[in-house]
């Protein structure tokens, strides 16, 4: 009966380098695997800013489309009233010129000028709501009653709007300043995210008081 042939022994050194390659295959997974969960994380947030963003151009657009209307009531009761209806009216079409989109996140000086051109017709509105205080007539129009209750939601809606995307930029701007984090935000293109300040006319609703 032949002998039955002995089986080839792996050396010790193959040994050795199969458990290291092993360990080293282990730990590239398991950063890999922290890499994707950070990229992802990032992803998921600087998706929720955008998210937000759009919230507040929802909102700012809805104060838009009302000024036009208030502009006209509020012309018919207050012809001299002129310079403050042309501030308004001028404010706004800075405004509506100016492009916000996605774009001006990553863009602080754009975001500023934003802000700025919001406050300028946050200013212009104010005055014009002080103005209509002299016309007892004008504020007892029906239209223009239901156009300021619709101004006062727009502000109230913009001032909210502008916490929460304030919120969702900070968790953003926090996880992507953390290490390794902001490695991958640099590597990927993850930009820091401008605030609203709480300054100039950009954060300062008009006071519409109904009650007078």
């Amino acid at each position: 009966m032949a002998d039955t042939p002995a089986k080839p022994m792996l050396s010790k050194g193959c040994l050795i380098a199969a458990g290291v390659a092993g360990v080293l295959l282990v730990i590239l997974l398991i950063i890999g695997g922290a890499f994707a969960g950070t990229y992802n994380s990032l992803v998921k947030l600087d998706q929720g800013v955008k998210s937000s963003w759009a919230q507040v151009e929802n909102v700012y657009q809805r104060r838009m489309d009302l000024i036009p209307n208030l502009v006209e009531v509020v012309k018919g009761y207050a012809k001299h009233e002129s310079a403050t209806l042309t501030a308004v009216i001028e404010a706004r079409s800075k405004a509506t010129s100016f492009k916000i989109d996605e774009s001006v996140l990553n863009n602080p000086a754009s975001f500023k000028k934003f802000q700025a051109m919001q406050g300028e017709l946050s200013s212009a509105l104010s005055r014009l709501m002080v103005v209509t205080e002299q016309y007892p007539n004008l504020k007892a129009n029906e239209n223009f009653m239901n156009l300021q209750a619709q101004l006062e939601g727009s502000e109230n809606r913009i001032a909210v709007e502008r916490k929460r995307f304030n919120e969702v930029v900070q968790a953003y701007n926090t996880k992507r300043q953390t290490f390794p984090t902001i490695l991958l935000a640099g590597m990927f293109g993850f930009q820091e995210k401008a605030y609203f300040q709480a300054e100039e006319g950009a954060k300062k609703a008009p006071k519409v008081d109904f009650s007078k």
